[in-house]
């Protein structure tokens, strides 16, 4: 009986693990608001804090560039190419998780950081892989922590890109970017009127 009532808790912890997994890679019911998804999620503010405070780069420009990488899926992988339209062939590049990063600037940034277990499709580190980037945005290219327009720009292109304007004959890229400058902004409007109700320590019994 001592050893039934040991597996039925067993079986019941494992359980718990798997749906607090899924939860923890669902993306937000809202992506476009900011508030909402902070709200629906509280360790994603505290570790989009933690990566600010870390890389100098503001929480909405971070958050609005992964809105538009990966919409906060957290296994995101860009589509396959199609032979002829139709046979599924390889992807266009080893780009994955929720801030979309390539493989080799992945192994970079967990030199780097010193964040050498970091996972892709893990939220807290991601955010951190994003403020690290426009770090070295800043640095590299001379740009602001604010200017979230030339921040993608960078962060598509690359530092040598950018510094090269290779996004000049891209006008697509440049209309993203101006898509992701909007959603900063709007970020922004919309952190300002629930940052301070989101800092406020809350504790559970």
């Amino acid at each position: 009986m001592v050893t039934n009532s040991r597996v039925l808790l067993l079986l019941l912890v494992m359980l718990a693990a798997l749906l607090l997994a899924g939860c923890a890679t669902r993306s937000p019911a809202r992506t476009s608001d900011l508030c909402s998804i902070f709200e629906e999620n509280r360790r994603w503010h505290k570790q989009a804090q933690r990566a600010e405070k870390r890389w100098d780069s503001p929480i909405p420009v971070m958050m609005a560039i992964m809105h538009q990488e990966s919409r906060f899926q957290a296994r995101a992988k860009p589509p396959r190419n199609r032979i002829f339209g139709v046979i599924p062939a390889s992807r266009p590049s080893s780009s994955y998780g929720y801030s979309q990063a390539l493989r080799g600037t992945w192994d970079e940034y967990r030199r780097e950081s010193g964040n050498t277990l970091a996972r892709r499709n893990r939220f807290g580190d991601a955010i951190d892989f994003i403020g690290w980037y426009n770090h070295k945005s800043q640095r590299r290219s001379n740009i602001r922590p604010n200017d979230a327009y030339s921040l993608y720009l960078a962060y598509h292109e690359g530092h040598g890109g950018f510094n090269r304007r290779t996004y000049q004959n891209k006008p697509e890229v440049r209309n993203v970017a101006r898509r992701v400058a909007t959603q900063a902004e709007r970020y922004d409007r919309q952190y300002n009127q629930c940052r301070s109700r989101l800092e406020r320590r809350w504790f559970f019994f």
